[in-house]
């Protein structure tokens, strides 16, 4: 019988500690091999609970955010979910497990590429990953049961929240571009949007349009 790395379960373990309680979103923690979705030099670090540097500039978010910002969704098995800023298509591969269908748009194209491909290697055949603007979505991608944003808002755009169904949760970080930002949490209810404000994190900026090179 194969034992688990130390290193993954200690990452588990940290969850746990750290306040994760959903048993769904820890299994799926558990389950989605995040070394297939780090830079090959990364692996030995996959299970670390820091960021790492993939691509583009960009990096694939610490495992205690990832599973902080999933649990925070409360997703069903029938959701439909919006993920602006794919990266490495880690959270999108936890995300798919949990839920119907998931939409994730990426700026980079060579991102975009790489996730696609990877996720379609590893099964995860309820992502389909766009190259395109996350301010922008396409009127055709419809409206959405959960929408979760992977990269710093200054301000959440009210188009975006207009994509939220009734009962919808909108989870993004939002601040400065460069220093502290706050994990906000905004529910879609029959009056309007009821918006709270989670912890504090630190993510690369969300920029509008696609990226010229890369």
């Amino acid at each position: 019988m194969s034992q688990e790395p130390p290193e993954k379960m200690m990452f588990q373990l940290t969850l746990r500690r750290r306040g994760i309680s959903d048993q769904a979103v820890l299994r799926t923690m558990e389950e989605v091999p995040r070394e297939h979705f780090v830079a090959a030099g990364d692996r030995d670090h996959a299970y670390r609970d820091s960021a790492l540097g993939i691509a583009c500039g960009q990096t694939i978010s610490q495992p205690f955010v990832v599973a902080y910002m999933t649990e925070q969704l409360h997703l069903q098995k029938q959701h439909k979910v919006l993920e602006i800023g794919t990266g490495s298509g880690y959270q999108a591969a936890v995300l798919s497990r949990l839920c119907a269908h998931v939409l994730t748009i990426e700026r980079y194209r060579t991102l975009a590429d790489i996730a696609r491909d990877r996720l379609e290697a590893l099964g995860y055949f309820n992502v389909e990953v766009m190259f395109g603007d996350g301010f922008d979505i396409p009127p055709g991608a419809g409206d959405f049961d959960r929408i979760i944003v992977t990269a710093a808002m200054e301000q959440i755009p009210e188009k975006l929240l207009e994509r939220l169904l009734p009962g919808g949760i909108l989870i993004a970080p939002v601040g400065p571009h460069h220093g502290t930002q706050t994990l906000v949490r905004v529910t879609r209810t029959d009056g309007g949007f009821e918006r709270k404000e989670l912890v504090d994190v630190r993510f690369v900026p969300a920029l509008p349009g696609i990226a010229r090179e890369l």
